[in-house]
């Protein structure tokens, strides 16, 4: 972990464009989660764009909801959203980043998945034990999901 945030990346062979509209649509998140924790998305933003706000149907152990808003944006390039705990709980967990950053190089693109704990609630928590390297590992696995998706 390089602070707060924990990055992975892998090459993969489809172009940015490609990549970035699977990423852009919420409802595709279940079919590349690698972490086996998100069920459905919910909400009138699926299509993301700037602001875009999303609800995500999660599991783990058992069910709960998280909200999401779009705060970085660049087609083909990068997004990125914030997530908190859905209700009046929000207040008080969550913040954490997700954030896919895309470069066109020679074979294909280079995705890179990070995810960024410096504007979390919890983040002094989150650091510790086991949990960044699992996250590092779930996310690995989402771009392997990613890239059966999208390579050809």
């Amino acid at each position: 972990m390089d602070g707060h945030v924990v990055s992975v990346e892998r090459v993969i062979a489809a172009p940015p464009s490609a990549l970035f509209a699977v990423v852009a649509d919420a409802s595709r998140h279940p079919e590349i989660d690698g972490s086996g924790t998100v069920v459905k998305a919910k909400g009138a933003a699926l299509q993301l764009k700037l602001g875009s706000t999303f609800g995500m149907s999660m599991k783990m152990g058992v069910p709960y909801s998280m909200s999401n808003t779009v705060i970085e944006f660049e087609p083909d390039r990068r997004i990125a959203w914030q997530t908190v705990f859905s209700g009046p709980l929000g207040r008080f967990v969550g913040g954490r980043i997700w954030r896919y950053e895309f470069e066109e190089i020679e074979g294909g693109t280079k995705v890179t998945e990070s995810w960024d704990i410096s504007k979390d609630k919890q983040g002094f928590f989150l650091k510790r034990g086991r949990l960044p390297q699992g996250t590092a590992d779930a996310m690995r696995a989402t771009l392997e999901k990613l890239a059966q998706t999208t390579e050809t």
